[in-house]
């Protein structure tokens, strides 16, 4: 990919960053943990400052939502390029800065404690071409923004069936089939990464409205928009200053958290609402952002 090509001397310099950062694990605000959750959502998009973002008249959806819940106004990605700020929200750490990476990651993860806590899982990824696919980009599907795609507690495993094509996600909400934890990720025409903010927002308001009205988001859901990194050129925290959405019928309404936050922290709140005690990597000393909540 052109992206992965251009990011290659990038990657290489921040990979001796990642010898001397601590990667931000014990930021955050007070300590305050969040209320249980029946069901999280977390959307990830791509590739955009929190400028270009908030108050922007190309995503009205998205500043709709920041505006009636949770923005966390100083929320900031872990890296540059994408992969690491995936392995983040999902691992507790950076684990690679090569967005062609193919390996295996097994180190704790998400999936890990969901599945010791009999918690349910499923990553929407849009155009995946088959429900259980490892293989590699296929586009507009990017494998770097999938990370359940690398975790040795999927490869190999009946665990595979859990990815599955974004476009299972209505059947399985309309019929009450949701897991614990939905992991949505638009496709690179719908996340800002090769389309617009604009049409990010369009995709949102069709595709993620619906969670708004369902029993699954109304009887104590949490549906969380993060932007996993910003601009290159925005070396703030390393990965840039990104915006951070939380949303539920138990977050406060029109709040604005000025606490300093990372993806660790989203994987600890993502966690601990639903019940998980055990944080993966970093997460473990992140705040859980129990400040959002009423």
């Amino acid at each position: 990919m052109v992206r992965s090509a251009r990011f290659g001397t990038l990657a290489l310099g921040l990979s001796t960053v990642l010898a001397a950062c601590s990667c931000g694990g014990g930021i955050g605000g007070p300590v305050n943990s969040p209320p249980a959750s029946a069901h999280v959502f977390l959307v990830v998009e791509e590739n955009h400052s929190y400028s270009q973002v908030i108050g922007s008249s190309a995503m009205p959806y998205l500043n709709g939502l920041a505006s009636r819940y949770g923005l966390a106004t100083q929320y900031y990605a872990d890296i540059h390029p994408s992969i690491g700020n995936y392995f983040v929200l999902t691992t507790g750490q950076i684990e690679t800065v090569d967005d062609s990476f193919s390996g295996t990651i097994s180190d704790d993860n998400i999936v890990r404690e969901l599945t010791k806590a009999n918690k349910t899982w499923r990553s929407y990824a849009e155009s995946l071409p088959q429900p259980g696919y490892l293989g590699g980009d296929a586009y507009p599907y990017f494998k770097h923004h999938n990370p359940f795609a690398y975790f040795s507690d999927v490869i190999g495993t009946s665990q595979a069936n859990n990815l599955v094509p974004f476009s299972q996600f209505s059947s399985d909400l309309q019929g009450g089939n949701l897991p614990d934890f939905s992991f949505i990720a638009p496709n690179a025409l719908h996340d800002a990464h090769d389309g617009t903010l604009t049409a990010a927002d369009q995709w949102l308001k069709v595709n993620i409205a619906p969670i708004m009205t369902s029993s699954s988001f109304q009887n104590g859901g949490l549906l969380i928009i993060v932007f996993d990194e910003s601009v290159l050129t925005d070396l703030s925290y390393i990965g840039g200053h990104v915006a951070m959405v939380v949303i539920g019928p138990k977050v406060k309404s029109g709040y604005q958290s000025t606490s300093v936050y990372q993806h660790e922290s989203t994987l600890r709140l993502v966690l601990s609402t639903l019940g998980v005690s055990n944080f993966p990597g970093n997460a473990a000393t992140a705040s859980d952002m129990g400040e959002f909540f009423k």
